[in-house]
């Protein structure tokens, strides 16, 4: 079989969609031959079993249209897979490739969840639904859903109900488990510093707590707007808690690794993801998490490895003085629940043969 996936960026300072991508091309990879199209950034991440080609961007549209029928015309796929919404490279790749007779596979990657359809919706969302969205999200021959709540979403628009749920993978094998919970008194928040991440959320938590958590340290790791990072260092300023806090800038690499082990929890207090690959990441690394039910991680409960609450201030002050109060061998408990977790349902092994399956379904 032989596999088109389209993406925007492959920068690594996209975020979760170029972790995702990276992480899917490497098993993915083992079992079709996979090509995975793109446009120049400047820092890439590094993929593996496959091939990498750069087409124009938009700014040059009849470019980018004669260069992707040329790829389709030399690679020949059985099925293009687009990644993303709302950007319109992502409706034309699609809409090109279908005149050509190919089949498409989309995957919003949660950008259709009520809370990203919400926002700047009048002036941003409504305008590209008419124009170009709405019509790519109609004519997937499948949309490809990571979790059931994001195909539940899905549904309630309306577009199309031709949908595959398939969980997000990590490479669990490669990802080395903590040996000690013994507390560093560190929490982690480690993903893109945007305001849909609901890092003021965690910040007001900690200042209502400051007394409690004297002596520790709470991480911010990630990229984002500068503007907007500056905003919230002047938060922790006037709460008086900008002891407590740490902006890491971006972290990659071993230093990511060592953030989870290190950390005595992970907090996510988002307001949407469509899956969270920081929080499977932070589970396999021994480390219990704390995110809210804008995300599927209703597992955390159920499998005893965190705690999965409403979004804002008070339900993530609530976790954590939960926290506070835990014993470090509770601490190991709820941390080797969540390695184990990962390892039975979100081996990316098994994600890519699912991938295969689909597929298959629609040739």
């Amino acid at each position: 079989m032989i596999l088109i996936h389209y993406i925007p960026s492959l920068d690594r300072t996209s975020g979760g969609t170029a972790a995702y991508m990276q992480l899917l091309a490497k098993e993915l990879g083992k079992l079709v031959e996979l090509h995975v199209v793109s446009h120049t950034s400047n820092n890439p991440v590094k993929m593996e079993n496959c091939e990498v080609h750069n087409v124009a961007s938009m700014r040059h549209p009849l470019e980018m249209n004669r260069q992707w029928a040329f790829l389709l015309h030399e690679i020949q796929p059985d099925v293009v897979h687009v990644n993303c919404c709302w950007i319109p490279a992502c409706a034309f790749i699609q809409k090109w490739a279908q005149d050509l007779g190919y089949k498409v596979v989309l995957t919003p990657h949660g950008m259709l969840e009520p809370w990203i359809m919400k926002r700047h919706y009048w002036t941003r969302k409504l305008p590209a639904l008419w124009l170009y969205q709405r019509m790519a999200v109609m004519k997937a021959d499948i949309l490809h859903a990571t979790a059931q709540s994001e195909k539940e979403n899905l549904l309630k628009l309306g577009y199309n109900d031709q949908i595959t749920v398939i969980a997000n993978g990590i490479d669990v094998e490669s990802i080395g488990m903590k040996r000690s919970w013994k507390r560093n008194k560190e929490i982690l928040f480690l993903s893109r510093v945007h305001v849909k991440k609901g890092i003021n959320f965690l910040i007001e938590a900690v200042a209502r707590l400051k007394e409690q958590m004297q002596g520790y340290i709470v991480r911010i790791a990630g990229e984002g707007d500068a503007d907007y990072i500056e905003e919230l260092k002047q938060l922790t300023v006037c709460l008086g808690i900008s002891e407590l806090i740490s902006f890491e800038g971006g972290v990659y690499g071993n230093r990511k690794w060592e953030l989870f082990r290190q950390a005595d929890l992970f907090v996510l207090p988002t307001h949407s993801e469509n899956f969270g690959i920081v929080v499977a990441e932070a589970l396999a690394s021994g480390t219990p998490v704390v995110t809210t039910k804008g995300t599927p991680w209703s597992e955390l409960e159920s499998e005893h490895c965190g705690w999965w609450t409403e979004v804002g201030t008070e339900a993530t002050l609530q976790a954590l003085h939960c926290f506070l109060l835990l014993t470090e061998d509770e601490l190991e408990m709820m941390g080797c629940n969540g390695r184990k977790l990962v390892e039975e349902k979100y081996s990316a092994r098994k994600v890519a043969e699912k991938f295969v399956e689909m597929y298959k379904s629609i040739l």
